[in-house]
């Protein structure tokens, strides 16, 4: 039997402090999940990310699971832990970096080896949450965005580690050697602005289809946010033939399948060439990405100046005003397995609150009053678009989608129709499995 410590007793009084005043906070403990965010549970010692000075009583151990291998290799979390470590000196954090992180946490949750801390699996249930994941404080959550996602039965398990938009990513300099003094406001803009920079001999737009994950932007990343309503998928789960060329999925598809037509996306769309192309915008031998705006430090660090990287909203048709997503990136929860937990709580929201990882990733603060310190961000803001923020799916539509193996959110079958000689008869195929899975599924 393990020996009861000092530390114990005093983490359990707080618990009792906490379950005795944890629904002080006005909200209701019935309401369901959206889609990201996260807080540490009334089990946690609240006062692990609150005090002011130093703590000798937080201390140990724990392990962080991370994606950002680059700000593993290149010191960035160190720098976070020195910050940690002002505040909490006996505390030690060691980070084990993921290279194909999506398909590895996976293995790594049903295993027991996903860490004290660990980004959560983006398709994970909210059923599941409990399962892997401690439950966050509801204070964590006051004036934050997608704080009602990641929860299940009222209770929170991850909080999003930053907020992203999506659009165009560009070069200015590329842009001024073609001769384009005006940032395209409308999609004959665009167009037109890419057949300069082909005339250039710039590539206009570097579409990474080789990489596969990056093309997903061009179909199910982006129809909510073009359609208007971020509750889209929702009604797809009750649609036979959600999959039409008038649609959104078609409006984008049909761009995307434009810029590849004329020639105006890297010519090699068979290999993967993801880490290149950061060098290749920041140079300007390419003009443009169609990506989040967590790209934007990436670029940055490849080579570019600051100041000549911009950012706009993709202008999806010729109205002349747009939509555009705010969505979360990575959701951070700390193990359920932990044997750390106030320790490994205290990290979680010194990472999203005050380690500065939101600006050094592009990313757009969680809580909603803090301004974005990316000046590109600034520059996207000031065409107006109208922002749409992510929300939870009917659980249905995933199910309907792995019935009929469409890959969703990976990029395989957006590669095919991207490339299809017939886009309507593509779609036909789509709505048949669609049709099928939903029937085989009850719906």
């Amino acid at each position: 039997m393990k020996k009861i410590s000092l530390v114990s007793l005093i983490l359990a009084l707080v618990v009792a402090i906490l379950a005795a005043c944890g629904k002080g906070d006005g909200k209701d403990a019935s309401e369901s999940p959206s889609a990201s965010s996260a807080q540490p549970s009334a089990s946690a010692s609240d006062s692990a990310g609150e005090s002011a000075g130093p703590s000798a009583e937080v201390g140990g151990k724990i392990k962080v699971l991370t994606h950002r291998t680059d700000f593993v290799n290149d010191g960035t979390m160190d720098r976070y832990v020195a910050k940690f470590k002002e505040k909490y000196p006996n505390a030690e954090i060691e980070f084990e970096a993921l290279t194909n992180y999506a398909a590895d946490i996976k293995v790594r949750l049903t295993t027991g080896e996903a860490g004290d801390v660990s980004m959560i699996d983006a398709s994970l249930s909210d059923a599941d949450l409990p399962q892997y994941y401690e439950p966050l404080p509801d204070d964590w959550f006051d004036n934050v965005y997608f704080a009602d996602l990641k929860t299940y039965e009222g209770k929170h398990y991850g909080i999003t580690t930053g907020v992203n938009t999506q659009g165009i990513v560009y070069n200015k300099q590329a842009f001024a050697k073609a001769g384009i003094d005006k940032v395209p406001t409308t999609l004959d803009e665009l167009y037109a602005a890419a057949q300069k920079l082909k005339d250039a001999g710039i590539v206009p737009l570097y579409m990474n289809y080789g990489a596969q994950w990056p093309v997903g932007n061009w179909a199910e990343g982006s129809v909510k946010y073009v359609a208007g309503d971020m509750k889209l998928f929702d009604k797809y789960v009750t649609d036979d033939a959600p999959f039409t060329v008038d649609g959104p999925w078609g409006k984008l598809m049909t761009i995307a399948r434009t810029f590849v037509q004329k020639g105006w996306v890297e010519k090699d769309l068979a290999t993967n060439n993801w880490e290149m192309s950061k060098g290749e915008v920041a140079s300007g031998k390419a003009a443009m990405y169609f990506l989040g705006n967590w790209v934007i430090p990436q670029v940055i660090g490849a080579g570019a100046k600051s100041e000549d990287i911009g950012f706009f909203p993709l202008p999806y048709d010729n109205g002349g005003k747009y939509n555009a997503p705010l969505g979360g990136d990575y959701f951070i929860g700390v193990s359920k397995t932990s044997k750390n937990k106030e320790l490994a709580l205290a990290w979680a929201k010194f990472f999203v609150k005050e380690s500065g990882y939101d600006t050094d990733s592009g990313f757009m603060p969680v809580d909603k009053s803090v301004q974005p310190q990316v000046p590109q961000l600034a520059e996207f803001k000031s065409f107006g678009p109208t922002f749409l923020e992510e929300q939870s799916t009917d659980p249905r539509f995933n199910d309907i989608a792995n019935k009929a193996e469409i890959d969703l959110y990976v990029g395989k079958t957006t590669q095919s129709l991207i490339v299809a000689k017939d886009l309507q008869a593509e779609y036909d195929k789509l709505n048949q499995k669609w049709a099928a899975a939903r029937k085989a599924l009850g719906l």
